[in-house]
């Protein structure tokens, strides 16, 4: 069966782009459905299959409101919110099996807000040249599995480099259509665990993620990185796994400083709503994580850790700790299902050891004092002479799992 292409753009700005791309897939006998995402002007060079007022009306609203929306950032959320919606209902009615975003700035913020809709697997391509190393890659990814490739030159002319790029992504959305899959689900036999990691957790994991195996679970790591995490609570949503390791939760200190690993606000609540049974670990919360030459000023007087060129590690205060104890409590007190908490005492980081930059054994010790007086009595929390990244410690972590599953 020939499979069918969803392809997002603005057609006023990036017509002949877009037909370009279109015609290519169909030299490769894949059918291609164009989606016309721009607001202001009038296609050029191309008829789309769903032009932009139909587009608007999955968002509540039309071309015409949107046009006099009082903004251009006020028109492209309108839009951007209806394509999520467009995309949404051809997905679950079968009219497509993968997606291409074409665009400049707000285009491609669209077109991929629009891609992300699309369950893991489901091939997604991003085509921009914003699509580098000096922006934010948040609003173009997600927690998705978006291919992103940047296209050099903009969009705009069908010169030699241009037409190389969108060649070479015809050609890949052609094999991943022929080759790939959408992500299964699991069958009764399989028993994956989610399992969340950083570089200063990662000795620990190795190990638990052996014992897991020996007692028959399959471990998923996630790397927590402000990503990662609610990557792993969504596929958690979706029924990927029978339960949790949040071995490393940093991803809630950075909100509280305004560090890149920050995991949102419903971070460390999905897996208790879902009453899935879950081990929690305040693996690498001694920190925020910041790209250099990007420490607020505020903070530089803290103790730092060199992580690597690109990114540095900043110490969280004593009173952030007892504020994260806080965090913790409330965000686990709303768990329906098993649960348990285990408290490394030697230190919750790599350079978080006597000696070391990270080393407060004060401020650590208030944190934990802060979680036991705030959390749900039922919720029983241990604490191990170990630290954190200690394979001893990951091993004891992934027996208590498997005591919990054995008991749920």
């Amino acid at each position: 069966m020939t499979k069918t292409v969803a392809i997002i753009g603005t057609c006023d700005t990036k017509g002949p782009e877009l037909a370009y791309v279109r015609d290519r897939l169909k030299s490769l006998r894949v059918n291609a459905m164009v989606i016309d995402s721009g607001i202001l002007g009038e296609p050029l060079g191309i008829v789309p299959d769903i032009d932009r007022a139909t587009a608007a009306t999955y968002g509540g609203t039309t071309i015409q409101a949107l046009r006099s929306a009082g903004s251009r950032g006020k028109a492209v959320r309108g839009m951007r919110e209806a394509l999520r919606n467009l995309m949404t209902e051809l997905y679950k009615h079968k009219k497509i099996d993968g997606a291409i975003g074409m665009g400049g700035a707000e285009g491609a913020v669209m077109s991929a807000a629009a891609m992300m809709v699309l369950p893991l697997g489901v091939p997604k391509i991003l085509v921009s040249p914003i699509a580098s190393g000096h922006h934010f890659f948040h609003p173009l990814v997600g927690t998705s599995d978006m291919m992103v490739v940047h296209s050099v030159v903009d969009i705009l002319g069908l010169n030699p480099i241009a037409c190389t790029v969108f060649d070479n992504v015809a050609a890949a959305m052609k094999g991943m259509l022929e080759n790939g899959h959408p992500l299964p689900k699991p069958d009764s036999s399989q028993k994956f665990v989610a399992v969340t990691m950083l570089g200063n957790t990662t000795k620990a994991v190795m190990a638990l993620k052996e014992r897991l195996k020996e007692a028959g679970y399959e471990a998923v790591i996630f790397h927590s990185n402000g990503v990662g995490g609610p990557a792993m609570e969504e596929l958690a949503q979706a029924g990927q796994f029978i339960g949790v390791i949040d071995f490393t939760t940093n991803e809630l200190y950075d909100p509280l400083v305004g560090g890149i690993h920050d995991g949102g606000e419903k971070r460390l609540e999905t897996i208790g709503s879902l009453g899935l049974p879950q081990i929690v670990v305040p693996g690498c919360i001694d920190f925020s994580v910041w790209n250099t030459g990007t420490v607020p000023e505020k903070l530089k007087s803290r103790p730092f850790y060199d992580h690597n060129p690109e990114f540095i590690l900043v110490r969280a205060s004593h009173e952030e700790m007892i504020e994260l104890g806080t965090v913790f409590a409330r965000k686990l007190n709303l768990a329906k299902g098993k649960i348990k908490v285990m408290v490394p005492t030697q230190g919750l980081s790599i350079p978080n050891v006597p000696g070391g930059v990270f080393w407060n054994p004060e401020a650590d010790a208030d944190f934990l004092k802060t979680l036991k007086n705030e959390l749900r009595s039922d919720i029983p929390v241990s604490t191990l002479e170990h630290h954190v990244n200690d394979p001893a410690f990951g091993r004891k972590v992934a027996e208590e799992f498997i005591t919990l599953m054995e008991g749920s």
